[in-house]
């Protein structure tokens, strides 16, 4: 019983985690859409479909056509993506290379929705204005054969970027409710009425990584691994 109990703990908390537990490349999560992620990383307060973020950040953000780490990579929608698409710069490497970190792009093990960061993205504009970009592809494991065309980069201003940052916070705080929510569900289903502490101690050893990673979720004093 003891070791079925933690074995269900830990496929509950792993999938708990999961969600927010990130690579460089795909990331397994629920589905994502590409602007609230966007919105969500960069801090940047626009809303609506990707294709009309370029012309709402004029006069609210500033915008430009050189990268830079934080901004957002706003695409023009095309004839296979009529929604256009936003991503935002993880970093600059070159004057015509970036990473960008962006959701719903590649479909990863055939799924659409996830998450990649710091993936590849490559200037091929004749004029190297970044109107024109090449994508990493994650089935290809190389840069896809489409070029994009695209408006240009919204640049966070100091508001955005503090809201960035309280975003992802608030991020690694659901992950770790999540955790919480997992161990009352997984003590309740062991022994109905227990408390889930109670039953955590008995469930799992003091030295088992499961119980650790619950046990500095409860006490509010860690945080997931990035």
């Amino acid at each position: 019983m003891r070791k079925r109990t933690r074995t269900l703990l830990g496929s509950l908390v792993v999938a708990a985690m999961v969600s927010l537990t990130s690579t460089a490349g795909a990331v397994a999560d629920t589905y994502w859409q590409c602007v609230p992620f966007a919105r969500l990383i960069s801090g940047i307060q626009i809303f609506g479909d990707a294709r009309t973020w370029w012309q709402q950040a004029i006069g609210k953000y500033e915008t430009g056509f050189q990268p830079r780490a934080g901004a957002v990579l706003c695409f023009k929608p095309t004839q296979r993506m009529k929604l256009g698409h936003v991503a935002v710069v993880s970093q600059v490497l070159t004057d015509r290379i970036v990473q960008i970190t962006h959701a719903n792009w590649s479909p990863i093990e055939g799924s659409r929705g996830k998450i990649e960061r710091d993936v590849t993205l490559v200037d091929v504009s004749p004029s190297g204005d970044w109107s024109q970009v090449k994508v990493w592809y994650d089935p290809s494991r190389d840069l896809g054969g489409s070029t994009y065309p695209t408006y240009g980069f919204i640049y966070p201003d100091a508001e955005a970027a503090r809201t960035a940052s309280a975003g992802l916070n608030k991020a690694q705080n659901t992950a770790i409710a999540m955790a919480q929510t997992a161990a009352s569900q997984m003590a309740t289903a062991v022994r109905p009425g227990a408390g889930p502490l109670h039953m955590l101690s008995q469930a799992v050893d003091s030295t088992d990584q499961i119980g650790a990673l619950i046990a500095a979720a409860t006490r509010g004093d860690a945080k997931p691994a990035q």
